[in-house]
């Protein structure tokens, strides 16, 4: 069965294969296995496999033996390496980078992506999202919120609007916003997937 190409950037072949270059690429520095990219992307290890081998061929990744794993990083030196770095950071890498951001941040239960970027994700078709809209469950100081939201806004290249609820008012659902939420797209984030 052909999967259908993202409504996030159509011009790749799969979402599997948009989450596994926003990992690769927006982690520049960092070496991944390929079991963890597949835990990361939610992808089979035949399937990342497969696009590791396509991304060495196209000058994107790099991968060395080590042991029995296959180690894989970006190629920062191929020409199209920035321009698609920026490209997927704009499309997949919302998830990537927020949870980098918010995962030291204390006091977060759980966070979501909701709005335009979360409706792409979920397969509905419109325009390029402009923004990414969070939605923290916990109570964190904002500060650090904000100061993440920063960094997050650097590392995308557009705006994050981070909002808070506590998790008594995300539960009880009687807030006009969380109501709103809860009938639309959400996407929620597994920040563990972040910690080394």
């Amino acid at each position: 069965m052909k999967s259908a190409s993202p409504p996030l950037l159509p011009l790749l072949r799969s979402e599997a294969q948009g989450r596994l270059l926003a990992e690769i690429l927006l982690h520049p520095a960092e070496e991944h296995s390929i079991t963890d990219l597949a835990h990361r992307a939610n992808a089979p290890l035949a399937t990342v496999v497969r696009e590791v081998n396509r991304f060495e061929d196209a000058g994107i990744a790099v991968s060395r033996a080590v042991g029995r794993s296959r180690m894989v990083r970006a190629d920062n030196g191929g020409a199209i390496a920035r321009p698609l770095t920026e490209l997927v950071a704009l499309t997949f890498g919302p998830p990537v980078v927020l949870a980098d951001e918010l995962a030291e941040v204390p006091a977060i239960q759980e966070v979501f992506l909701h709005g335009s970027w979360a409706a792409r994700l979920a397969g509905r078709r419109g325009p390029a999202p402009q923004d990414v809209d969070v939605l923290v469950v916990g109570t964190p100081n904002r500060s650090d919120l904000d100061a993440a939201a920063d960094r997050a806004e650097r590392r995308l290249g557009m705006r994050v609007d981070i909002r808070i609820r506590s998790p008594e008012q995300w539960a009880a659902a009687e807030d006009l916003f969380v109501l709103q939420l809860r009938s639309k797209p959400l996407y929620r984030l597994d920040l563990r997937m972040r910690e080394p």
